[in-house]
């Protein structure tokens, strides 16, 4: 049986600059990460917020650091946490913080084209000016003999978004690569600010499309958190179901794909057939076939529950064909040993989910920070990091999560379910919402006016985590290997360009 998981608030610290460092490295000791660092503009100074988190038992702590709005500054933290040094890097583009002896002080978000000291998320920042001359990306030039560079996009041959992809290679054997993100920057955090929690759950659904349930679970948790609204445990458990679900059709579409660009199109065949069957499910379930309108602050609604035995036939469909693609030579051959991410690469980094997993880091959200008890829970981990490794976690969590499925459904019922009255707040509360999604962990935090409006959402998606990974696998792997290793990965841009 499911029960709903009460989730714990979040402990917050004010620190000094001189004290910052030593609390952060006692946390990161300790086997917390680092879930998020966000820049905050209060009348009368710029504070800064650390997010730490572990679990089991979920544990949630928050340095919060004040400096001077004028000269903001604070102690880079890059020397004991590479995501920190991306944070910092972030806040420094976007709200013009500075952080003092970063290694690597140069530009991370802000686009070519934005004028110098132009910072869009401060307040005064106004609209945007004329854009400037473009400012070149200073990219490493890799110098030998023999020595030449491919420049592969932004613009790219197909609907995926923009991306430049730098690679300096010998022969066909890829000695460096760079990739440079954020050309479509969409000021996703900006339009929370000052609107009602309800009014942008829709938004919340958009920040990567195909994660739309868990981003609106993540944003929903983060507001029940701050308001204190204490939701039903079936509630959690439907919610627990759309995000299994979303899990499904997107590592069925991720399998075809892989097969895809080792040329076994049969199976990428066979794959879109079953993620159709799985949208339709979807369509049926929420009326979206990505299962928007299901997650809302305080609820869900669900039209339909799923027949479990549907979703069984569709997981012994997806391990027929696994097996079929596995013990093709063509297939296997080129999966085995290619890109490989090693453990301690992905730990130093800060991977998260199936590319996490597939280099044997078992974290997973759902026991770390649960919002639910979920019977039958079970991480598949492998051990050797490469593209085949990376297959296989998504072929497991395919048959854990129709397990999960398996439980859930007949516990639910069609139509809305919703929390009772919100409680009143006559101050401003803050919220964070962790959630497994399908692509790993997702965090967001909000900070919730007396009026009920939003005064700021912090959202991280776990590709701007597993990014940095990419061109680090790909290091000594051959170039036609590229379109493989990336599939493998498959980061999204909208969630990482916010």
């Amino acid at each position: 049986m499911t029960e709903a998981h009460p989730i714990p608030p979040a402990t917050a610290v004010e620190v000094s600059a001189g004290e910052l460092a030593e609390r952060a490295g006692h946390l990161l000791a300790g086997g917390a990460r680092l879930a998020l660092v966000a820049a905050h503009q209060d009348p009368d100074t710029i504070r800064i917020v650390y997010l730490f988190t572990s679990g089991p038992p979920d544990q949630r702590t928050e340095l919060h650091l004040r400096t001077a709005p004028d000269r903001p500054a604070v102690p880079s933290l890059a020397a004991v946490s590479f995501p920190a040094g991306r944070f910092e890097r972030e806040m420094h583009d976007l709200y013009g913080v500075q952080p003092d002896n970063h290694p690597l002080p140069r530009r991370l978000v802000r686009h070519p084209h934005w004028p110098a000291g132009w910072y869009p998320m401060r307040a005064d920042a106004g609209p945007r000016p004329p854009l400037a001359e473009s400012e070149p990306f200073p990219f490493v030039t890799v110098q030998g003999a023999g020595v030449y560079e491919i420049p592969v996009g932004p613009v790219h041959a197909g609907l995926i978004e923009p991306g430049h992809f730098r690679f300096s290679v010998v022969g066909e054997t890829i000695l460096k690569l760079k990739a440079r993100l954020w050309y479509v920057h969409k000021g996703i955090e900006k339009l929370f600010e000052g609107q009602t929690v309800y009014s942008r759950v829709a938004l919340a659904e958009r920040i990567s499309g195909d994660t739309s349930a868990g981003h609106a679970l993540a944003y929903s948790l983060a507001v029940e958190d701050a308001l204190a609204v204490a939701v039903p445990a079936r509630v959690q458990r439907a919610r627990a179901a759309l995000l299994e679900l979303e899990r499904l059709h997107n590592h069925v579409a991720d399998l075809g794909a892989i097969c895809n660009d080792v040329g076994y199109g049969i199976a990428h065949a066979h794959t879109q057939r079953i993620r159709e069957r799985l949208l339709r499910l979807n369509q049926a379930t929420t009326g979206h076939r990505l299962l928007r309108g299901g997650i809302f602050p305080g609820g869900v609604h669900l039209r339909t529950v799923p027949d479990p035995a549907t979703v069984h036939a569709v997981a012994d469909d997806i391990a027929e064909i696994v097996a079929i693609a596995l013990n093709q030579t063509v297939v296997r051959d080129r999966l085995t040993g290619t890109a490989v991410l090693g453990l301690r690469q992905a730990a130093d980094i800060g991977c998260l989910g199936y590319v996490a997993r597939a280099s044997g880091m078992p974290f997973d959200a759902r026991t770390a920070h649960p919002h639910t008890h979920l019977d039958n829970l079970s991480t598949p981990v492998h051990q050797d990091g490469d593209v085949l490794a990376r297959f296989l976690v998504r072929a497991d969590e395919i048959r854990a999560s129709a397990a999960l499925l398996a439980g859930l459904l007949p516990t639910l019922t069609p139509g809305p379910t919703t929390a009772g009255p919100q409680p009143r707040h006559d101050r401003p509360t803050s919220g964070v919402g962790i959630v497994e999604g399908w692509r790993g962990t997702i965090t967001h935090r909000v900070e919730i006016r007396p009026d009920g409006t939003l005064a700021r959402a912090k959202i991280v998606d776990p590709s701007f985590f597993n990014w940095p990974a990419l061109p680090v696998a790909l290091a000594d792997t051959i170039v036609p290997d590229f379109p493989l290793t990336n599939k493998s990965f498959n980061l999204s841009y909208a969630g990482n360009d916010l």
